[in-house]
């Protein structure tokens, strides 16, 4: 069973990569490049159509009945691999060669001041474990893959299982001590990071206890 779903898996990736490459595609084209069934390529594309991976253009011919010819939608582009850490780096590192490390603390410090702006107003009114749950999904867009916990002593544990600025905060540790503040400025609670996966953790763990931050002021300012 698990290599049936292993084939299926390549077979889809193989589809999502000639339409990449090769742009508009009809069934028969991807099932003559793949070398399978036209019934098979169908299932897959199929699916990613239903995922919003894939889209669908009718194209009218001077003969014959029209064609369906298939493209990856912008959602798809998120599959295929993105090398922006790199190009962060590479500015950051600039920055700081010329600017000295202030300027990269600047930098973070802004981000964080920006994101307190814009999240800050939908934590008023809300109790620590709505703050907490609100923060879960702000995390989950940027692609932290959250999730949280209440322990039996009231307290909440958020875990986050990718980090989209890994290779940055690896380098940079101001990254990681930046979202740190925001979480406590949010939460206006204690929040304490266990683990950290630019230090080589499994997951970036922060134990979140009531009572107020020293920045928690910033929300209501």
């Amino acid at each position: 069973m698990a290599k049936k779903g292993q084939e299926s898996g390549s077979t889809r990736r193989m589809i999502m990569t000639l339409l990449k490459m090769r742009g508009p595609l009809t069934i028969s084209a991807l099932a003559e490049e793949l070398g399978i069934t036209e019934m098979g390529v169908r299932r897959h594309v199929l699916q990613l159509e239903q995922e919003s991976l894939a889209k669908t253009r009718v194209v009218r011919q001077a003969m014959g009945r029209p064609i369906h010819v298939y493209s990856l939608t912008e959602r798809a582009e998120d599959h295929f691999p993105k090398s922006y850490h790199n190009l962060a780096l590479e500015l950051l590192r600039e920055l700081d060669h010329g600017s000295g490390g202030e300027a990269v603390n600047q930098l973070f410090e802004g981000r964080r001041k920006r994101m307190l702006a814009q999240y800050g107003k939908v934590m008023q009114g809300r109790d620590l474990e709505q703050r907490v749950a609100e923060l879960s999904s702000i995390q989950n867009a940027g692609g932290y893959m959250a999730e949280w916990s209440k322990e039996e002593d009231g307290s909440y544990v958020l875990r986050e299982y990718n980090c989209p600025i890994r290779q940055v905060a690896a380098e940079y540790r101001k990254a990681c001590e930046c979202e740190q503040h925001l979480f406590e400025e949010l939460l206006d609670a204690k929040v304490i990071r266990s683990e950290c996966m630019a230090e080589g953790g499994q997951c970036c763990r922060y134990a979140i206890t009531p009572g107020s931050s020293e920045k928690s002021s910033e929300i209501r300012g």
